[in-house]
């Protein structure tokens, strides 16, 4: 009897390690299932590596990126590929900010009581109609908020130039525009190999780059909220500025100016001024506030923080306050930032999924932001010119960022018009409203229409 019980008992406690085991596996295959699906041995929906079910859309319906047993079909137009390559992604993933990558989880379509929702389900949807996948919750495709044609107008202003463009509505957070040069054709077995240095990184989500005069719009942040009677204040600018025994030079001699003028002709001077005055603790301090020195995560993907150093030396310090120096931004960091601008003080979070759920960032006093705005307007107004931008009424900052002896510097044009933020960088392009900011009105122009 002694023995019957013995073994009723071992029974029982294999049975509850049973269940428990069960239970354990339920619940891990209820929150990693997607990660497993996504593993590249699960031969259900990858080919020799490469994903093999999903496809990528645009915002407007277009097919951008289809993937199939048969491997991955691009879209018909070379252009529009080549345009769209850093959404999309490339035929061996080398591209992480691609669809590819960073959404496979939904292009794989995961579903907890469907697995990779199976051939069952695409042919109950060729024969009824019915998208019995998307009734369930899975998908098997990514719509973007991009649009692939705007993103062609980006790709053909750069011309061939190394660089960036970014579009995004400040309002909802979805990114329009999303274009990063050198690019090549994904759908060109042999273009990977033989593409130019740079060709595999979305610059504007995942690279940090010299700002040059950008900046000055946080320097200005600072000074607005800290130093008093900024209304009355002047600056007499001769074309250099000495700290300590050494220079900062302007490109010219301003003369006198006032806080608007100072940011109109971008005066390295009286910026050099400002940060000194305003020390390395407060521009730290605004950097970090700003969101500059934080990473976005946009629908899963994280974007690259900038670094700032304010605590070298006097003329160090200077020249960093002008986006100098040690100075590395990241663009898409900028753009929320001027959003914000845009916004009171508060922008949406970036966003690459239609659809997709957003928070706002509140990264500025509203009277702050407001008299940034003004400025902003006041530099087209009286120095860019409203006529080459025509429509727009345009709130804008230029950039020419110094990258070395014997380059040409960093392009850069940021800003806003309307509920959309920008940010343009042309490497080594020369001065911003020269390069940059023709390439903003190409593509401004086109939103607008």
């Amino acid at each position: 009897m002694k023995k019957l019980e013995k073994r009723a008992i071992l029974c029982l406690l294999l049975a509850a390690f049973l269940v428990l085991g069960a239970a354990v596996f339920t619940v891990r295959l209820g929150m990693e299932g997607g990660n497993w699906a996504s593993y590249y041995a699960n031969r259900h929906v990858f080919r020799e590596g490469r994903l093999s079910v999903g496809a990528v859309y645009d915002r407007n319906g277009i097919l951008l990126l289809k993937n199939d047993k048969d491997g991955q079909h691009y879209n018909d137009d070379r252009e529009l590929r080549i345009a769209n390559l850093h959404v999309t992604g490339d035929l061996d993933s080398n591209i992480v900010t691609g669809a590819n990558v960073a959404f496979r989880s939904r292009m794989i379509g995961y579903n907890f009581i469907t697995g990779t929702s199976g051939t069952l389900l695409d042919r109950l949807d060729t024969e009824t109609g019915i998208s019995w996948v998307d009734r369930l919750g899975s998908g098997r495709k990514a719509t973007l908020t991009v649009d692939a044609e705007l993103n062609r107008t980006a790709y053909r202003a750069l011309a061939g130039r190394n660089g960036l463009v970014c579009v995004y509505n400040w309002k909802n957070g979805e990114i329009l525009c999303l274009v990063s040069s050198p690019s090549f054709d994904p759908a060109d077995e042999n273009a990977a190999a033989a593409a130019k240095s740079g060709s595999f990184l979305n610059k504007a989500i995942s690279s940090c780059l010299t700002p040059g005069s950008i900046f000055k719009l946080v320097t200005m942040a600072a000074a607005v909220e800290n130093l008093p009677d900024l209304e009355n204040w002047t600056f007499t600018c001769s074309g250099k500025y000495e700290v300590e025994g050494e220079y900062v030079t302007c490109s010219a001699a301003h003369g006198t100016q006032n806080i608007y003028d100072a940011l109109a002709n971008s005066c390295n001077c009286a910026f050099a001024s400002l940060t000194l005055e305003l020390g390395p603790e407060t521009m730290q301090e605004y950097a970090d506030q700003l969101g500059l020195t934080s990473s976005y995560d946009i629908n899963g993907i994280a974007a690259a923080k900038g670094q700032f150093l304010f605590d070298g030396a006097g003329i160090q310090r200077a020249w960093a306050g002008i986006g100098q120096y040690e100075d590395q931004l990241n663009p898409l960091s900028m753009l929320v930032y001027v959003g914000s601008i845009a916004g009171g003080g508060t922008a949406a979070s970036p966003v690459l999924l239609k659809g997709s759920r957003t928070s706002d960032v509140e990264l500025l006093d509203a009277g702050t932001a407001a008299q940034l705005k003004s400025m902003m307007r006041n530099n087209v107004k009286s120095n860019y010119g409203d006529s080459n931008f025509p429509g727009l009424e345009l709130h804008a900052k230029t950039g020419t960022a110094e990258v070395g002896t014997g380059r040409s510097p960093h392009s850069w044009f940021t800003g806003f018009s309307g509920d959309y933020a920008f940010i343009v960088c042309v490497e080594n392009g020369g001065s911003g409203i020269g390069s940059a900011a023709p390439v903003a009105n190409a593509v401004l122009q086109e939103l607008k229409h």
